[in-house]
């Protein structure tokens, strides 16, 4: 895979661009109310360098073969809370928690550029259609609603003094 574009080295924490050939992980990405989670599957991850901006994150690690990884991402939503958002590193992952700025606002898609790369999917094992979660939960409590009104009107239960005693 090519190289990044360049860029301009981050503030805060800095994140080195490695040398040589640069490989891009592949990363799986879903959408919550509060937050964004980016998973970058990487073996065995070393050196593991994650910078949280508040408009893009940027990765820089080695993997188990001793592979360059490195990844920029810019935000398609304006900003994010770098204090609130968290990185945790596993085995095969390095797991990024990113706190939006706008909650309960869905983003269509996780990078700026429109054109989706090769490397970047949708992680649809932990994907929820949050945003229709209110609207279906409220759809039930009304049939649940209706069903004892319908309860309600049906008269009064009917008497059970015809039943055969038990004590035979």
């Amino acid at each position: 895979m090519a190289a990044p574009n360049s860029h301009p080295p981050p503030q805060g924490r800095r994140c080195e661009r490695l040398e040589g050939e640069v490989n891009q992980p592949e990363t799986l990405w879903y959408d919550e109310k509060k937050y964004v989670t980016i998973n970058f599957v990487v073996q065995n991850p070393k050196d593991v360098q994650v910078d949280i901006q508040d408009t893009k994150v940027i990765l820089s690690c080695k993997d188990v073969d001793d592979n360059n990884i490195y990844n920029e991402i810019e935000f398609c939503m304006t900003k994010v809370f770098k204090a609130d958002s968290r990185e945790k590193v596993f085995d095969r992952t390095i797991n990024l928690l990113i706190r939006k700025v706008k909650e309960n606002v869905a983003w269509p898609r996780l990078q700026k550029d429109l054109a989706k790369p090769a490397w970047l999917l949708v992680d649809f094992d932990n994907w929820r259609d949050w945003e229709h979660e209110e609207e279906e939960g409220m759809a039930e409590y009304e049939d649940f609603v209706d069903m004892l009104n319908e309860m309600k009107n049906k008269g009064e239960p009917p008497a059970m003094d015809d039943l055969d005693d038990l004590s035979d």
